[in-house]
């Protein structure tokens, strides 16, 4: 006998058909969206979205904030991840911390920060446990515990994450929260640089440079700079060039340690843009040019590198690589004086001795605050 349909159970069914419907639309949405195919998965992620659920909810939320197959609109990210953080969803709640943490789309609130990060954390959210970690170690947001830093740090460590395996070790290095302990901090850091953290990589290259926790090998300190500076890792780049530049741990070449300040230099680092203008001065690994050296210190210089300020002065004072000028030599003189540097400090004394640089009513005091130099630098 033929049963009977029911107003009701056709109604059950088309809920049945169009859920599954649904479902497959999501599988598909979520398909694409890991394919890197943003465009194709926004119509069903924007569906599932609306209907709740909160995958798709932050999913469509990190759309919007990367302008990834939609138009780049923060605060529609900020609708969007704050449903899925509302519903415990606990990549949602770290995304949520995150934007608090930068300002993004709302303003910045370290203290909400921490309690998203905190909930999401509790929930087993390795990056978030680092985070947490992180505002522990500074006391932003939260009162500065370091004995806290480490106990999130080590839940984020365990799970693989390099980042926290990375401040872990230097919590162990700096006796920070726990007992100092320079092979835990080898241990720890060693973890983290070998799944590629280029900020841990540099910090080993510095463990076998010292000798700390390990045996002094100037070989492997070499190499794990090479793979820093290979990842682009400013910090990296600057070791491999001191390593080049010293012929430790590799031979002597002073053009590849040209070569590898150069592009710590360009990313901005004043030590390695000091380094590079002294090699324009020099004629180390490149021709000498004086007014490239000019260029660079004036790089560091404004960055409050004492030494290129000191030296930019002398460049002014002689007239190398810029049109002579006391007056701007006095300027950086003082610059880098005032950081303490005695070189700047005597060169300024004997600029003002001379009577160059100033306006005559300012040498008194400034010749008994300076002493003089019998050269300059």
């Amino acid at each position: 006998m033929m049963k009977k349909w029911t107003k009701l159970s056709v109604f059950w069914l088309a809920i049945g058909i169009a859920q599954a419907g649904d479902q497959d639309d999501l599988i598909a949405a979520t398909a694409a969206y890991e394919a890197g195919k943003f465009a194709e998965a926004e119509p069903g992620l924007r569906k599932a979205a609306e209907l709740g659920n909160p995958d798709a909810q932050q999913k469509l939320a990190s759309m919007f904030a990367h302008g990834k197959g939609v138009a780049q609109d923060d605060q529609q990210a900020l609708v969007w991840i704050q449903k899925s953080a509302d519903q415990k969803y606990a990549k949602a709640q770290y995304s949520l911390g995150i934007m608090y943490l930068l300002g993004t789309a709302v303003s910045r609130d370290d203290k909400q920060a921490a309690d998203w990060f905190r909930k999401a954390a509790e929930q087993g959210y390795a990056d978030a446990q680092s985070k947490l970690a992180y505002l522990y170690l500074n006391g932003k947001g939260v009162a500065q515990d370091d004995k806290l830093a480490v106990a999130w740090f080590r839940k984020a460590a365990d799970q693989g994450l390099s980042e926290a395996q990375n401040y872990l070790g230097y919590m162990y290095d700096k006796g920070k929260g726990v007992s100092q302990d320079d092979k835990l901090a080898v241990e720890w850091c060693r973890k983290a640089a070998q799944q590629g953290n280029a900020d841990a990589q540099n910090g080993l290259c510095f463990m076998y440079e010292k000798g700390k926790g390990v045996a002094q090998d100037d070989s492997q300190a070499a190499e794990w700079y090479r793979k820093s500076a290979e990842q682009g890792y400013w910090g990296g780049q600057r070791g491999l060039a001191f390593m080049f530049y010293y012929g430790k741990g590799v031979v002597q070449d002073y053009k590849q340690a040209f070569a590898w300040y150069r592009k710590a230099a360009e990313q901005g680092d004043a030590a390695s843009q000091y380094a590079i203008a002294t090699m324009y001065v020099d004629a180390f690994g490149v021709d000498r040019d004086d007014k490239q050296a000019a260029d660079w210190y004036r790089k560091a210089a404004e960055q409050g590198h004492a030494p290129a300020q000191r030296n930019l002065g002398v460049m002014y004072w002689q007239g190398k690589g810029v049109e002579r000028d006391d007056k701007q030599a006095a300027v950086w003189y003082r610059k880098a004086a005032e950081q303490g540097d005695p070189i700047a400090q005597n060169n300024l004394g004997l600029l003002y001795s001379e009577g160059k640089g100033m306006e005559q009513d300012n040498k008194d005091s400034v010749k008994n605050n300076f002493p003089k130099s019998p050269a300059l630098r």
